[in-house]
Parts: structure tokens; C-alpha cells; sequence
């Protein structure tokens, strides 16, 4: 197997892959003490059962510049496939700039063609590739050199099925004529938005039970100080504080370094210099904060009022249509966007693109008393209302 290690054939890979219908590609990386992921490895494969396959180290010194590889992710003749790539491709927007395009996604892919939800790659090199799959080296530790030849053999082995996977889903989906139902899914990994955390949001991941105005407004200073120090330090978020200390913070309130020294779950370093600065300046801001600018929770699944017998249609209509399509139900719709559905919400996933084809059209028919649900044996038929 051959190793990148240069800026020079790394050119002379992609250009080579630029002639090619498509290559696969993956990465390995490191996030568990960074903000933002570490790329240690690229993989990639060219079509053919002997097409091609090489690893890329960026790892290896100064000589290596991605800069090849992000003009083969900009070459539109060729489609880069990917499997999950959800992580792999922050790691090019991030470090590069850039998204793979066009781009393929066999998870996605999988899922629309009735593979169940989140289907796992080595599931798919089982059935579609027939291949065993040695996960021996899962829990490599990436950034470390020389890897051994059983870790370089487990990393191409996600490029090289890859190769048998991608053909077959492609050729099952244009078969089904669902490619824009792929588009749609990938056009989201595609999305900026996607990647992209600003500090003023930060708060709305934060779970908290209490909605109160002022108690919001502490969490969204505290939230955005957290994130603002996580990304310019690249250090995981609960490396400066988790979000049970941010909660508890935001309930206690302190005001100076003898009060922050209480804290039962803030962690020691962070009772002292900038953290505590920036913790104490960010509970100031929230104090300040006027009333007309304190953040408003989204209504809660609990604060909707769900009418319960609709709620449970709606769940039996899901399941007529998943058994239809042959698509896994939470991938149509998740059982808050049920709930949502049967309170009179009406701008959810469930109910646009693909979704409202397969699943949305005939939900709204069932809200409005157009259509009923009628068993017959294990299937259950949509029958329409006559006015």
C-alpha cells in the first residue's frame, strides 16, 4: 500500500482521480481534546477492484499541502463518496473551505434505500460487499507514528468496499428514482450552517428545565463565554466547564472568586484567571441584561397541546408508510415531530421535500378528517372521506 506523504503525489493522486467517475474517500481523526477535530489520516480509492488505494499523512511533516485534495473536492466531474461524512466534511470546511462536490453519502443512501437508520458501514460490507470487516483497530489512537501495517490495512478497508457499496446504492437509487430524495439529505451536509456554532446560540444546546426569562439569560451569557474561549483555545466545551456546572452557575450566581469557590461541579482550574474572569463578566452581562432582550425557550413537547388519539394515528399512518417506502420511519419522522404535527405545528421536516411525498401529504389529509386508517390483516390502508 502506498502512503502520501508530499504535497507532489498527492497531486499526482487526485489528477489521476480526476479522470475517474468518482473516489472514495475517508478520514481519521482525534476530537477528544480539541474544540475542532484533528485530521491524522485521509484514505482514498479508485474505481476498480484493484483500483488504486492510498493513504494520505498529513501528519507526516511541513511537505504536505491539502491544497491538491481540495481541488479534486472542487472537480464536478468527479464524485467524492463518502460514508457518514457528516465529521469528515467539518473537517474540510474548517481546515479548508471547502465541501466535496458532487458528493455522494452512502449512509444517506442506505437509508433511502430501506436500510434502516444510521445503518452502520460495516453492516453494509456485509450485505452488499460480502465481505468480513476486521475492526480490530477501532480504537487507534491516530496521531501517533508509525502506524502499524494491521491500522493502515483497517483505514483502507473503509475506502476499498466502499468502492462495491457506492455502486450499488447509486444503481438501487436511480433505479427507484429517488435521487432528489438523496440531494436533499446531502444538501444540508453541504450547508455552511451546518458547521457553524455562533457563541450567541450556544445556549439553546444547554438542557435546562426551568424557561424563566432571567434564569435564560444567565445560561446565554454563560453559554457564550464558554463557547467563545472553546473555539479561540480549541478545548472541548466541558473541558472549561459542563453543562451542569453552566446550569448551577447560572442558579448560584456568583459575583466574586470566594463565591465561584463554592461551586459543587465547576472544575478547579476554572476558580481561577480567565475561565473565573470570564465567568463572573459573563453572569454581570446576564444580570444587566434588560428584560425585553432575555431569551425565550422554544415551546416544549410538554408545553403543546397534543391531541393524544391524533398523536397515535399519526403514528400508525408513519408506519403504513415506512413499510411502503421502504425508508425507517425516524428517518421520514421522529416522535416529537409527531406530537408537533397532532398540536397544529406545521413548519417541521416531516412536512417538506420527500418527507411531505411519502409521509407529510397524507399526515395533514388525516389532521383535516380527509382520509381514515383502515386494518386489513397486518397492513393498514389510507381510505379517503367523501364531504
Amino acid at each position: 500500500m502506498k502512503t502520501i506523504t508530499t504535497t507532489e503525489e498527492l497531486a499526482q493522486f487526485c489528477e489521476a482521480a480526476k479522470a475517474q467517475p468518482y473516489v472514495t474517500v475517508d478520514t481519521e481523526f482525534l476530537r477528544e481534546r480539541t474544540y475542532y477535530s484533528k485530521l491524522c489520516l485521509v484514505q482514498m480509492a479508485l474505481p476498480g477492484k484493484n483500483g488504486e488505494a492510498v493513504l494520505v499523512d498529513p501528519l507526516a511533516g511541513d511537505d504536505l499541502s491539502m491544497e491538491p485534495l481540495y481541488d479534486l473536492f472542487r472537480h464536478e466531474a468527479t464524485v467524492k463518496v463518502f460514508h457518514a461524512a457528516r465529521q469528515d466534511l467539518e473537517i474540510f470546511f474548517v481546515e479548508g473551505g471547502v465541501f466535496p462536490q458532487p458528493l455522494f453519502d452512502t449512509q444517506v443512501a442506505a437509508m433511502v434505500c430501506g436500510f434502516g437508520e444510521q445503518v452502520g458501514y460495516e453492516t453494509l460490507v456485509k450485505k452488499i460487499a460480502k465481505a468480513p470487516l476486521d475492526k480490530t483497530s477501532r480504537f487507534t489512537d491516530w496521531s501517533r507514528r508509525p502506524l502499524s501495517e494491521a491500522q493502515k490495512n483497517y483505514a483502507l478497508a473503509d475506502v476499498t468496499h466502499l468502492r462495491v457499496i457506492y455502486e450499488s446504492l447509486a444503481a438501487q437509487i436511480a433505479k427507484s428514482d429517488r435521487q432528489k430524495w438523496v440531494e436533499e439529505e446531502l444538501a444540508v451536509l453541504t450547508d455552511p450552517a451546518t458547521y457553524t456554532v455562533l457563541p450567541e446560540e450556544a445556549w439553546m444546546r444547554v438542557k435546562t428545565r426551568t424557561t424563566s426569562g432571567k434564569f435564560l439569560a444567565m445560561v446565554k451569557e454563560l453559554a457564550r463565554f464558554r463557547e467563545e474561549y472553546a473555539q479561540s483555545h480549541n478545548v472541548p466545551r466541558s473541558r472549561v466547564y459542563k453543562d451542569d456546572a453552566l446550569v448551577e452557575l447560572a442558579s448560584t450566581r456568583p459575583t466574586n472568586y470566594e463565591e465561584l469557590g463554592r461551586s459543587r461541579l465547576l472544575l478547579r482550574e476554572a476558580r481561577r484567571g480567565e475561565i473565573a474572569d470570564g465567568i463572573l463578566a459573563a453572569i454581570k452581562a446576564g444580570t444587566e441584561m434588560k428584560s425585553e432582550d432575555y431569551p425565550r425557550a422554544d415551546p416544549s413537547r410538554e408545553q403543546l397541546q397534543v391531541n393524544p388519539a391524533l398523536a397515535d394515528l399519526l403514528r400508525v399512518l408513519l408506519k403504513a408508510k415506512s413499510e411502503q417506502s421502504g425508508v425507517a420511519a425516524k428517518l421520514i419522522a421522529s416522535s416529537s415531530e409527531l406530537d408537533a404535527i397532532a398540536a397544529g405545528e406545521r413548519e417541521l421536516p416531516a412536512l417538506r421535500g420527500w418527507r411531505h411525498e411519502v409521509f407529510g401529504q397524507d399526515a395533514l389529509r388525516l389532521c383535516r378528517g380527509e382520509i381514515a386508517l383502515s386494518a386489513k390483516g397486518s397492513s393498514v390502508r389510507v381510505v379517503s372521506l367523501k364531504g
